[in-house]
Order: structure tokens, then C-alpha cells, then sequence
């Protein structure tokens, strides 16, 4: 409990004239100081460090081949690339580098199913993490080829090259593309994707939906994956 000399009698306060009539008037005195009382504080010297600049070295190392070791054949054209870099990027190149065909010096591997230009920014990104400027393909020619990238991440099992295409896709959602994106995503395991075309065909007008070519297809080709879609909308109409 607060000891007794913390305190002061009411009676104090009304022989000394600060309690009247119930009230306690205290008075107070303000001073502003104008100028801080404290210098100001600098701040610790520091040094920047530049982000990584690995990817930009690797991009220059593709495109001056310089030690490059093995060379890929795709449609009628070469390219020179590094077995090391392959195989670490990639576990599919990785067993076809160093499993049976792992003899000494320049080795050629052939590359079917692929068209060249798709091969160009695959190699591109296996080397940079990053997909390259594609702004001279408009329209549906830029879809395209995210579909082939989808088709070649999947193939040599480049698992953030093909989150990248679904993300890709997802945004590039439409009535006229969504059926052909629901069968690409099925065929190639894109679960993400997948849920996003039976989320954008739960939100649209399905008789636009249904006019077109792509839900043709899927109709004929894919039958199990439109009564599966059919049933995930139901629970999201009724959740």
C-alpha cells in the first residue's frame, strides 16, 4: 500500500488555498525551447551493395558460347550451350547429359516435338531465370508461345519456368481461350491453372463458352475433364 508521505491532506490543500470549493486548481508554467536540446544524430556510414549480377554473367556466357561443350539440334537449327549448366537446371537434361551418352568432348543432342523459337527462350531463361522481351509477338502469337513454354517446363521438368506460363495464362483468361487453356492444364498437370479456367468459366456466360472451337475440342477429346469441371463448379455455386 502507498505509504502516508505520498499523499497530502485535504485539509493541506484548503489552509494552503488550492482546494476550493471542491476544486483543485493547479498551475503550470510551459517552456518552449526552440532549439533541440540534443545534436542531431548521424547516421552510421554505409556502404551499398549492388543485387546480383550472376544471371546477366550467364546470359553473356550463352551468347558468346564461349566453353561451350554440347550442342542442341532443334528443327534444322544448332545451339551451343553447356553441359554443366544444362544439368543443374534441369534433371531431365541432367540424365540425358551424364547417363548413357556421357562420353568425352562435344556431344550433339537432337531435340524433336519443339519448335526452335520455343527451344531459343527456353535455353534463354535456363540460363537467366527470367523469360526474354517478347514484345514483337502480338496478341495471340504471345499466348502461343506461352503455351509451348508451358508444353517444354513440363517436359524437362523446370517446375518455376511452368508456374511462370500458368501465371502467364491465368491472366490472359478469356471466353474464346479458356476451354483450350482447361485441357492444356490437364494434360500437363497444372493444378493451379486448372482450378483458375473452372473459376473463370463459373464467373462466365457459358453459351459464349460453349459456342466455341476450344470447348469443341474439349468436348470430344477430353470428356472427363469437362464433367470434373462441371462438378467444381457446382460446389463453387453452392459455397
Amino acid at each position: 500500500a502507498p505509504q502516508e508521505g505520498n499523499f497530502k491532506r485535504r485539509s493541506e490543500l484548503e489552509a494552503s488555498g488550492y482546494l476550493r470549493d471542491d476544486h483543485l486548481r493547479i498551475e503550470c508554467v510551459i517552456t518552449v525551447l526552440k532549439e533541440p536540446l540534443l545534436s542531431q544524430t548521424k547516421s552510421a556510414p554505409r556502404i551499398e551493395v549492388p543485387p546480383s549480377d550472376i544471371t546477366a554473367h550467364l546470359g553473356k556466357l550463352l551468347e558468346a558460347e564461349k566453353g561451350a561443350d554440347v550442342t542442341l539440334s532443334v528443327g534444322g537449327e544448332t545451339f551451343a550451350a553447356h553441359k554443366a549448366i544444362l544439368a543443374i537446371r534441369s534433371p531431365v537434361f541432367k540424365a540425358e547429359i551424364y547417363g548413357p551418352m556421357s562420353e568425352t568432348g562435344m556431344q550433339l543432342i537432337c531435340i524433336k516435338d519443339m519448335q526452335p523459337a520455343v527451344f531459343k527462350v527456353l535455353l534463354h531463361f535456363i540460363y537467366t531465370d527470367a523469360l526474354p522481351s517478347m514484345s514483337d509477338l502480338e496478341g495471340n502469337e504471345h499466348g502461343e508461345m506461352i503455351r509451348h513454354l508451358l508444353v517444354a517446363s513440363d517436359r524437362y521438368a523446370m517446375d518455376r519456368l511452368k508456374l511462370i506460363c500458368q501465371s502467364i495464362l491465368c491472366e490472359g483468361l478469356n471466353v474464346q481461350n479458356v476451354a483450350t487453356t482447361l485441357a492444356l492444364a490437364d494434360q500437363h498437370h497444372c493444378d493451379l491453372l486448372k482450378d483458375a479456367c473452372i473459376e473463370f468459366i463459373s464467373s462466365a456466360t457459358m453459351d459464349d463458352i460453349v459456342a466455341t472451337q476450344g470447348f469443341m475440342d474439349l468436348k470430344r477429346d477430353c470428356p472427363a475433364v469437362l464433367v470434373d469441371a462441371f462438378i467444381k463448379m457446382s460446389i463453387i455455386h453452392k459455397s
